[in-house]
């Protein structure tokens, strides 16, 4: 069973990544998945999360508009596509599945993927 994050690194202010995460093991369409970040010396933050019911979608206040969640239940995949941005975007960006529904706490989820660093600096 595992989680793999990917797709981050080093962009602009006002620019673009798209971060992706795939399941191997285990299938991803019974899970809600979420995504946090984390700085050093800070608590894990959630950012966003994709229910498995019925697809629906939740975000921090601080990326709501800029951020959008999707998953691909074929392709065992989940994404979170990163637009404006933000030099306080800056984190290490983790994947998380969650057997029932959205919860906004890391301690809530089943699985974890290793984390990608995103970087958001001129």
């Amino acid at each position: 069973v595992q989680l793999q994050a990917s797709g981050g690194g080093l962009v602009q202010p006002g620019g673009s990544l798209r971060l992706s995460c795939a399941a191997s093991g285990f299938s991803l369409k019974y899970y809600a998945i979420g995504w946090f970040r984390q700085v050093p010396g800070k608590e894990r933050e959630w950012v966003s999360c994709i229910s498995s019911s019925d697809g629906s979608t939740s975000y921090t206040d601080s990326v709501k508009g800029r951020f959008t969640i999707t998953r691909d239940n074929t392709m065992n995949t989940a994404a979170l596509r990163m637009n404006s941005l933000k030099p306080e975007d800056t984190a290490v960006y983790y994947c998380a599945a969650r057997s029932m529904g959205c919860y906004g706490r890391a301690g809530g989820y089943d699985y974890w993927g290793q984390g990608t660093q995103v970087t958001v600096s001129s």
